[in-house]
């Protein structure tokens, strides 16, 4: 017998795909878990001391030529949408855009192709030694 039961299957995949559950073929819709659980980036150093100007300008400067070291647009941008996220819901676009997370903290990623995607920090998290105003 086959049964709906996405609201009762906490595995996500992409397509169909099936598993016992109570003794019924299951079947489940969404995203596939693509790799590690994203965590939050250690706490890390700029080299100096740089505003939140300068670090905006260093992310905007990352993402406008990060696509032309290869991979995929598509990838690109949703690593930017995940990387701008909290956690909950930049583990659902990863997931959702079939990218592999090998480091949990979104450094390093790849692709379903197996192209490679390296993130520096500065772009995941703020250093701890930002010029905070006031």
């Amino acid at each position: 017998m086959m049964a709906f039961a996405s609201d009762r299957c906490s595995e996500k995949h992409i397509g169909i795909t099936t598993r016992q559950l109570k003794g019924e073929d299951i079947f489940s819709f969404g995203a596939k878990d693509n790799g590690k659980k994203l965590k939050k980036p250690k706490p890390w150093k700029h080299t100096q001391a740089i505003t939140p100007a300068q670090l905006r300008q260093m992310r905007d400067e990352f993402w406008d030529t990060a696509p032309h070291y290869g991979g995929q647009k598509e990838i690109w941008d949703a690593l930017r949408a995940a990387a701008d996220s909290d956690l909950a819901l930049a583990q659902t676009i990863v997931d959702s855009a079939g990218i592999i997370v090998s480091n949990s903290d979104m450094t390093l990623c790849y692709d379903e192709r197996g192209a490679k995607y390296e993130l520096p920090k500065y772009v995941l998290s703020e250093p701890t030694n930002l010029i905070r105003d006031g």
